[in-house]
C-alpha cells in the first residue's frame, strides 16, 4: 500500500514537471513574441552551432533551433539558458535528442531538401507528425508546412496537424536566401509568401503559428502583424561570418518585435559602429514596429 501511494505522488509530481516544462518553453508563443534562431537541419558545425547559441541567447531570442544530434543538444544546452529546439525528418531521431536534452522538436525545415530535390507531400507530413506523437507524446512539438503546397492545401494540412497533437505550426516560403545587400523592397518581396501563410494559417488553427524563412528584423514585424506568434529566422544570423555580427543581427530582430537583448552592454553603439554589419540591419526595424506591439 505504501508503495502504491509512493508511487502514485512520484507519478502525479513528474506529471506537474512535465506540464510546468511545456508552459516555460512555449510561453513565449501564448504571449506572441517567440523568436527562433534556426542553426539549420544539416549544420553539424560545433563552432557555428555554438556562435549561433551564444548569440541567440545574448541577443534575446526565446528558443534555438538545430539539428537533431544528441551531441549538439548538449552542447547547445551548455552555452544557452534557452529552450533548444532540435528538426528532423525522421522520428525516431527525436528521441535520443530529447533524452540528452532537448525542449522542444520540430518536424521539418524543408528548405534543404529542396535542393537535393526532395519534396514533402500532405500526407508524408501528417505521418511524420503522428509517428513523433507516439513516441513522444508530450514534449513540445512545432510542424513545418511545406511552401510547395496551395494556400487552400496549406490550410487544410494546418487544420489536420492540430487534430494530430501539433503545438506549433510552422510555415514557410521562398528558400532561405542570403540576405546581404538586399534593400527594404527585395526584403519584403522575399518574406511575402511565408508572411501571406502566417496570416491564412493563424486564422485557421487555435494553436500559434510561427512565421519563418526568408525574414529579417524589416519583416519580422510584419509577420507578427499578419498574425504569427512567433518568427524563426535561419539565413540572416546564421550566414554572418562571426558571433558579433549574429549578436548584432539577434538583437536587431529582438527589438523589431518588441523583445530587448539580455545583455544590452555588449551591443552598444562603439560596437556597432566597429562592425561591418549594414545601416539597416541595426534601425529600419525601429520604424516599422509600433511602440505598443505585442502589448510590450
Amino acid at each position: 500500500m505504501v508503495f502504491t501511494v509512493t508511487a502514485l505522488i512520484v507519478f502525479v509530481f513528474a506529471a506537474c514537471v512535465q506540464s510546468l516544462h511545456r508552459d516555460v518553453v512555449l510561453k513565449s508563443f501564448k504571449q506572441g513574441n517567440a523568436f527562433k534562431v534556426i542553426a539549420g537541419l544539416h549544420n553539424f558545425d560545433h563552432n557555428l552551432v555554438k556562435n549561433i547559441a551564444w548569440s541567440a541567447t545574448e541577443g534575446g531570442a526565446t528558443h534555438i533551433d538545430i539539428a537533431c544530434d544528441p551531441e549538439l543538444v548538449k552542447l547547445a544546452k551548455s552555452i544557452s539558458s534557452i529552450p533548444v529546439c532540435v528538426s528532423a525528418v525522421d522520428p525516431n531521431l527525436f528521441v535520443h535528442a530529447v533524452q540528452a536534452g532537448a525542449d522542444m522538436i520540430e518536424i521539418g525545415n524543408f528548405d534543404g531538401f529542396y535542393d537535393q530535390g526532395i519534396n514533402f507531400t500532405a500526407d508524408d507530413v501528417i505521418k511524420m507528425t503522428k509517428d513523433t506523437r507516439v513516441l513522444l507524446p508530450d514534449t513540445p512539438l512545432s510542424v513545418t508546412i511545406p511552401h510547395t503546397l496551395s494556400l487552400s492545401e496549406q490550410i487544410t494540412l494546418a487544420k489536420c496537424l492540430e487534430d494530430c497533437g501539433a503545438d506549433i505550426i510552422q510555415t514557410e516560403g521562398k528558400m532561405s536566401a542570403n540576405l546581404a545587400g538586399l534593400g527594404v523592397q527585395e526584403m519584403i518581396e522575399l518574406a511575402a509568401p511565408t508572411i501571406a501563410s502566417a496570416y491564412a494559417l493563424s486564422r485557421a488553427v487555435t494553436i500559434p503559428v510561427m512565421c519563418a524563412s526568408g525574414l529579417s528584423d524589416v519583416t519580422a514585424p510584419l509577420a507578427i502583424a499578419a498574425g504569427a506568434r512567433g518568427v524563426g529566422i535561419g539565413s540572416m544570423i546564421n550566414k554572418l561570418p562571426n558571433r558579433q555580427q549574429m549578436l548584432l543581427a539577434v538583437a536587431a530582430i529582438s527589438h523589431s518585435i518588441g523583445r530587448s537583448s539580455s545583455n544590452t552592454g555588449t551591443i552598444d553603439n562603439k560596437m556597432k559602429l566597429q562592425l561591418e554589419v549594414p545601416q539597416e540591419l541595426i534601425t529600419t526595424a525601429t520604424s516599422l514596429a509600433p511602440s505598443n506591439m505585442l502589448g510590450c
